[in-house]
Formats: C-alpha cells, sequence, structure tokens
C-alpha cells in the first residue's frame, strides 16, 4: 500500500477548548496531547501510521496485562542499545550488527518513543514496516530489520522489561513476500567477467590490485584478504595455507583455512618483505608510492616555495596501516570510474548511470571464484573452497554457467 499524499490525509488540528491537538479518523476525535508539542506530533505520526495500514480504519486499543514496569518504548530502546554495544563486539571493536541494530530502530523511536510498551502492537510493527518502505528499502532488508525490531522486544521479555504477550502478538506479523509487497526487490550479485577485473587493476594501485588477484583466485572474503599478515600464512608447503586470525563464521565454533595456489601466490609475492605481524597491503606504504611515483614523473622543476613546505606535525587524515572493507571497496569504485569513463558530453544523469553500468564491488569477485570453482569442478568443491557448510549457501554465490548449458542442450537436445 503506497503513502497517502499529505493533503489527503486528516489533518493535524487545535482543539481550543482544551487547547489540545486532535485527530479525526473515521467520525471520531483522537486527542493527541498538547496542541504544537514535539509529543503530540509524533503521536499524530503513530495514529496516522496506524490507520492506513489497518486500511483506513482506527487500529484496535491494545489489550492484556500491563507491562511489569511502567516502561516506554524509548526506554527499552536506550537500554537495548547499551546491550548491543557490549554484545556486538568482535575483537574490541563494534560489528556491523550494532550499526544495523540503530537502523532498524530508527523508525520505532520516531513513531512510538513515547508510547509504552503495551500500545506496540502488530498494527504499530506494520506502521513502523511501512516507513521502512516509503523511505525506499527493499524488501529483504524491511525484513531483516523488522526482525531486529521483534529481536529487541524478545531481549526486554527476556530482562523483565516486555510483557509476554507483546512479544508474542508481534510474532504474528508475517514477512513481506515476494510479488505481494510495494517493496522493491534488489538484483541478486552477479560475478565480474574477466575483461572488466583486468582492466580495474591496470589503473589501482599496486596493493589493491594484488588484493583484486588475490581475492579472484582464491574466492576470500574481503574482510580476510585486507587482514592477511605473513604469520598467518603457512609457507611450508607446495599450496599456502592462509588462517585468518579472525573471520565472519568463528563465533560458530567453524575453523576457515584458505588456500593459496600458484597465482595467488604470485599476487603475494611482492609483498613477503612485509613484517610477520604487519598487515601486508597497507594504505601508508601505498601513498608513498603513489608520491614516489608522481615526483618522478614530474615534467616542471620544483619551486622554491614548494620545495621550502613540509607537512604537517599532526595532520587531520592520515592512511592507516591497513585497508578496511569500505575503503578497499572506494578504491575499487575509484579504479571502475578511471578504467571505465563515462563518455564526453552526457549530462548528469546519464554519467551516473553509466558508472552504475561499470561499477563492481569486491564481494563480487567471491561470486566470480564461486561461479569457475562450480563450472571447472563442481558445487562441492566450490562449497570447500569457500568455505561454507552447505551447499546451498554456495549455489547464492556460484552462478549458473548458462553458456555451457546451451552448448550442452544445442548436442542433446
Amino acid at each position: 500500500m503506497a503513502r497517502t499524499p499529505a493533503h489527503e490525509l486528516p489533518s493535524y488540528r487545535l482543539h481550543k477548548p482544551k487547547g489540545l491537538a486532535v485527530v479525526r479518523l473515521n467520525g471520531r476525535d483522537i486527542y493527541l496531547g498538547k496542541y504544537g508539542t514535539p509529543e503530540s506530533r509524533q503521536a499524530y505520526e503513530r495514529v496516522i501510521a496506524e490507520w492506513l495500514v489497518n486500511g483506513r480504519q482506527p487500529p484496535a486499543p491494545p489489550t492484556g496485562p500491563a507491562a511489569p514496569r511502567s516502561v516506554s518504548v524509548n526506554e527499552l530502546i536506550l537500554a537495548y542499545i547499551r546491550f548491543a554495544k557490549q554484545y556486538y563486539v568482535k575483537n574490541g571493536q563494534p560489528t556491523g550488527e550494532s550499526h544495523n541494530v540503530k537502523d532498524a530502530l530508527k523508525p520505532v523511536t520516531l513513531l512510538y518513543g513515547d508510547a509504552m510498551l503495551t500500545a506496540f502492537t502488530p498494527s504499530a510493527l506494520k506502521a513502523v514496516r511501512q516507513a521502512m518502505i516509503d523511505s525506499g528499502l527493499c524488501r529483504n532488508v524491511v525484513n531483516a530489520r523488522v526482525n531486529r525490531v521483534r529481536r529487541m522486544f524478545k531481549w526486554g521479555v527476556e530482562n523483565e522489561f516486555v510483557p509476554a504477550t507483546v512479544l508474542h502478538a508481534l510474532q504474528a506479523v508475517s514477512p513481506l513476500k515476494r510479488g505481494r509487497t510495494e517493496a522493491h526487490e534488489t538484483k541478486p550479485v552477479q560475478p565480474v567477467e574477466d575483461e572488466r577485473i583486468d582492466a580495474v587493476v591496470r589503473v589501482v594501485s599496486r596493493h589493491v590490485a594484488a588484493m583484486i588477484q588475490i581475492q579472484r583466485y582464491t574466492g576470500m572474503r574481503p574482510n580476510e584478504v585486507v587482514n592477511m599478515r605473513l604469520c598467518d600464512i603457512d609457507r611450508s608447503k607446495q599450496t599456502w595455507v592462509y588462517v585468518p586470525a579472525s573471520h565472519k563464521t568463528e563465533h560458530h565454533g567453524r575453523s576457515r583455512l584458505i588456500f593459496l595456489g600458484p597465482r595467488a601466490q604470485a599476487a603475494l609475492q611482492p609483498f613477503l618483505h612485509a613484517e610477520a605481524y604487519a598487515f601486508i597491503f597497507s594504505p601508508a606504504e601505498a601513498v608513498e608510492e603513489f608520491r614516489a611515483l608522481m615526483r618522478a614523473n614530474r615534467k616542471t622543476p620544483m619551486t622554491p616555495s614548494q620545495a621550502a613546505r613540509h607537512r604537517k606535525a599532526e595532520p587531520e587524515c592520515v592512511p592507516g596501516d591497513r585497508y578496511t572493507p569500505a575503503s578497499y571497496a572506494y578504491a575499487v569504485v575509484r579504479g571502475c570510474d578511471r578504467a571505465f569513463p563515462p563518455p564526453k558530453g552526457v549530462d548528469a544523469k546519464a554519467r551516473r548511470q553509466w558508472r552504475r553500468e561499470h561499477r563492481w564491488s569486491p564481494n563480487q569477485l567471491r561470486h566470480t571464484a564461486a561461479t569457475a570453482l562450480r563450472r571447472d569442478y563442481g558445487i562441492e568443491a566450490a562449497r570447500v573452497v569457500l568455505g561454507h557448510t552447505s551447499p546451498a549457501v554456495t549455489m547464492i554465490y556460484a552462478a549458473a554457467d548458462e553458456n555451457a548449458a546451451a552448448e550442452i542442450m544445442s548436442e542433446v537436445g
């Protein structure tokens, strides 16, 4: 259901005798609190959201026992975020999940922050979900964020903030189904063609180029390649073995072995001078190499004022000792823009569209490796190399080779 234009919604009005804000829904006045206050505005947004998701019918008043304590939704959110900051931590750093929790709870705060917990009914959860859809999120992300909201209420029941009846009611809200919602679908992540990889490798720094090649040949995750250290690589045998100090599924008790064959070893060879416990791929070293290259390629002599310049003792922004998945992805995107510049003379809209079509991300290299392994060695080999426990997960990464299927059917079909 699309959001109704603002001019078609029942208006936020002043009830002069009482000085209260009011909105009339289906012939019934609903008072929202003192007129003009942020609380009454929030109550108006909440009531309208529930009214829309209920087919323009006022939601039924909540029933059931009161909360063990008189706790507002905002109080629950603050308590849960404090818990998430301590719980979703890895190697002393917050994981991405702690940020995902905050993103999921933003519309809950905006619509229901001041409401009591017992007022957060299935209609309220659907109103929050509709706000997510209206913001342009895809179906999978909306479902994931709604599940995080429910997870917060489950934690609240465990810690006696929330009555169990509230959680039980929220669990009745079904996830959005494909083709049965206005939330758009995302396209599956596709592998990258070899020609596009090679074009980017030629224009990025040797550090980023090596990471691209290693990912391409091994199928490791971006987080695993940026964290490579020599102390984590066993080079005693013909095929090297890289054991990441930290990986995505270690909290499930699973080990992760990444095998480095001749091509991955060749990409890694120029960096074997690094210290054992230092990160192999260093942005600071890449920047120094870039500056040296610029100085070597300088066409005009340096002026006295330029020669007299000194770098700041404490610059605001300095390159780190390792790439992060985000900085690595940014370097690849910049490489895509250099390798595939948009045609001259096109407008801004066409330029943005061109870049969307010609950019790719490091995560797609894992799909590239998975597709090649599946094509040449089968799905089980791809599963083992990628470190999956189930072939079903590998199928998500390994795209079917439609050219091979077409060739087979040209002979047998």
